[in-house]
């Protein structure tokens, strides 16, 4: 009976800790490489069409008066012709004066046709509006707060004209790195680093293995691409999910059968997340956006039947279902403890799988380098960064709680483009708990009144400090203390059932 028991708790335990990650993040990773080197050994140019077509680009605007001459500037120096292109700036509620930075670039670039259009009803129908207003054979959205590289839209004609069988393409985003090292917070200039690596891991390795298996899990909405005649076969952007781009690719891959593939000498460089605040929402956004989509395809499209099949279901299994045993596991580690695994073996497992995510993270960062080697400035800044890498998946943990609190948002709260940040969910916590302990400040106000002993003073300071800085600290106890509390149960219940 003891084997029969030890036997059965080592396969739940590798099977949860080690094989899961293996199957969804370890594999990838390793596949990345091979598709590099596949694209290394079997390098085939992509043809140049005998004559290329007229393509329409949409840009939504909302308040980008302070990024979008950068961005008519980049479509300008696109060595793409400017007579081929025709453009729609779908101003979506904005309240600053981006109309002007926009009639200033009419001046400027004057062989650019561009068209301002107004939107008053959210950015799905701003890009719902421009769509039926478009011509061209080929439809490219970009977001206004970035640019284009110069062979961006050349890249993606070409690749398209030489795939008739493609009519969904994303482009590669990448962070902006020129001024990530002239940011004075210290803390902020570090996430921003992360950043860049992230974006170009998750785009040029994870998005490049993806596209080779026909798995990518949604479109970018800052540089996504389509023929027009597939997209007007769609129902286009839905007006019902902040995550429209990912409801626009399930559209396309479920119900129009089509292929999604990545242009990956295709780049768009965005700006570096402003803060913490920023990254917050960010994710939570995207995690509550994913979440929307999936609940309109789940039932006729998102069965458990397809897991091994379908990369949607991968990354809902692993970014949802698994975050609440993600988030017990970490306090089960010390649990195992006393269900008879020796601190070492959990010290050991722990540090395997710390160094499996290192060796991920590195295998992308070699592919990701491996891609741009047509873009050497990018290249030689992304190399540039390369101490950075074994702590990447810290940077990955982080975003795991940044979207966990997205999908615990998700359940009290409507869906809407602007949420809490960080620091309003501190703010919101921190008033709770001072309510909460109005009594025991009254006491202290109340000795304070009985004694006026300096003392107490120093007591009552001491209390508004701990409220105020070490709020977060306190909320993070409570809430492992709660989740011990969970886990000890599990384990209580496991181990009765075995004994």
């Amino acid at each position: 009976m003891d084997i029969k028991t030890r036997l059965i708790s080592s396969i739940l335990f590798w099977a949860a800790w080690i094989v899961i990650p293996i199957l969804l993040e370890i594999i990838p990773a390793f596949g990345s490489m091979l598709v590099l080197i596949k694209r290394r050994i079997y390098t085939n140019k992509t043809k140049a069409p005998i004559k290329y077509p007229e393509i329409t680009l949409i840009v939504p605007v909302y308040n980008s008066q302070e990024s979008l001459e950068e961005c008519i500037k980049s479509i300008n120096d696109c060595d793409y012709p400017n007579n081929l292109i025709r453009i729609y700036f779908v101003n979506n509620k904005g309240q600053d004066d981006s109309i002007s930075v926009y009639r200033k670039c009419q001046k400027e670039y004057s062989d650019l046709r561009m068209t301002w259009l107004d939107s008053e009803q959210g950015k799905s129908r701003a890009l719902n509006l421009a769509l039926y207003n478009s011509d061209g054979k080929y439809i490219i959205n970009i977001d206004s707060d970035g640019q284009l590289e110069k062979t961006a839209l050349t890249h993606m004609i070409d690749r398209f004209e030489e795939n008739p069988d493609v009519n969904c393409m994303t482009g590669v985003i990448m962070i902006k790195y020129d001024n990530i090292p002239e940011t004075k917070d210290r803390f902020l200039r570090l996430v921003r680093r992360m950043e860049f690596l992230e974006y170009g891991q998750a785009f040029l390795a994870g998005r490049n293995y993806a596209s080779e298996i026909n798995a990518i899990y949604t479109l970018s909405g800052a540089f996504s691409a389509f023929r027009k005649s597939a997209i007007l076969k769609s129902h286009l952007y839905n007006t019902d999910t902040i995550a429209e781009d990912t409801q626009l690719t399930m559209q396309m891959r479920y119900d129009r059968k089509e292929k999604i593939k990545l242009s990956e000498k295709s780049i768009y460089i965005t700006d570096p997340i402003e803060g913490i605040d920023k990254l917050y929402t960010q994710r939570q956004r995207w995690q509550r956006g994913s979440l929307e989509v999936s609940k309109m395809f789940a039932e006729k499209k998102l069965g458990m039947g397809h897991l091994l099949s379908d990369i949607s279901v991968r990354t809902l299994l692993y970014d949802h279902t698994f975050s609440f045993p993600r988030i017990v596991w970490y306090l089960a580690l010390i649990c195992l403890l006393f269900t008879g695994y020796s601190g070492k073996t959990i010290v050991v497992a722990s540090l395997f799988m710390m160094g499996l995510y290192t060796l991920c993270s590195v295998l992308y960062f070699i592919a990701a380098a491996g891609f741009l080697k047509d873009f050497p400035k990018m290249r030689k800044q992304y190399l540039s960064q390369w101490y950075l890498v074994p702590f990447l998946p810290l940077f990955n943990l982080l975003n795991f709680f940044f979207r966990f609190a997205g999908i615990i948002n998700s359940i009290n709260t409507t869906s809407a483009w602007k949420t809490k940040t960080l620091t309003d969910e501190k703010k919101t916590v921190r008033d709770i708990v001072r309510d909460d302990t109005k009594g025991i400040r009254r006491f202290i106000q109340n000795l304070k009144d009985i004694f006026d002993d300096e003392s107490i003073d120093d007591v009552v300071f001491t209390f508004d400090k701990l409220g105020a800085r070490n709020l977060v600290i306190s909320v993070t106890l409570i809430t492992l203390a709660s989740l011990f509390s969970i886990a000890v149960m599990i384990i209580i219940a496991t181990v009765h059932t075995y004994i």
